[in-house]
């Protein structure tokens, strides 16, 4: 199991324009060869979105995006004529696939954070799609079989426990509260990358949210 920090990632974005990012992989102008991606995952953005601030009109091609609205209003628009506002507990999936482009915006009155995670497919090509699956239900798997992934949310009270599953690679992110993973302490903004679990369970020391992602060798 590899721990990495909320405050070892990488800052990005743009503080005067109201953006403020940290990148948990090797991104732009950060280049880490030796962290450029874990299994299909090769992106894991925290964004923070002053309101009115937002990204641009811009390109995505070959990448399956997976969003996590952690506070505010995310305000979503793309070239293929879908329009949406993604809230706490919605899943928004963008599959690029070909080509398609996309603004995203806090048209909101308060502050936006969200975590944005990119995904390689495993075949390029195909049709771009878009969806959104609202308030999503505690421990229900979201699959995204063109990256041979499985997302799954776990929510947790003081003194929960819940089995992680057993996986090739499983890449688990705090998204609060604090937990511990097999003896790792965990608190907001931290992750673990793990290769080849078995038996592992988490146990939240605090009111807690989890993303886990189940993935493909």
């Amino acid at each position: 199991m590899d721990v990495r920090r909320a405050a070892e990632r990488y800052p990005g974005g743009d503080p005067a324009a109201g953006i403020e990012t940290r990148h948990a992989f090797s991104f732009g102008p950060h280049y880490d060869p030796g962290n450029l991606r874990f299994g299909p995952l090769i992106a894991c953005n925290e964004e923070r979105l002053a309101p009115g601030a937002g990204f641009g009109e811009h390109p995505h091609r070959h990448t399956e995006i997976v969003t996590w609205v952690i506070e505010g209003e995310l305000t979503h628009r793309d070239s293929g004529g879908h329009e949406r506002t993604v809230r706490a507990g919605d899943v928004q999936h963008l599959s690029a696939a070909t080509g398609v482009r996309h603004v995203e915006r806090n048209d909101g009155e308060g502050p936006l954070a969200f975590l944005q995670m990119w995904l390689a497919p495993l075949e390029p090509g195909g049709e771009p799609s878009y969806g959104v699956v609202p308030g999503i239900a505690d421990a229900t798997p979201y699959a995204v079989p063109a990256a041979g992934a499985m997302l799954h949310v776990r929510r947790l009270g003081a003194g929960e426990r819940t089995a992680v599953p057993d996986a090739a690679r499983l890449y688990v992110h705090v998204v609060r509260g604090e937990v511990r993973l097999d003896g790792a302490g965990l608190a907001a903004g931290d992750a673990a990358r793990i290769t080849g679990a078995r038996g592992l369970e988490a146990v939240a020391e605090t009111p807690a949210e989890l993303l886990v992602w189940e993935l493909s060798d």
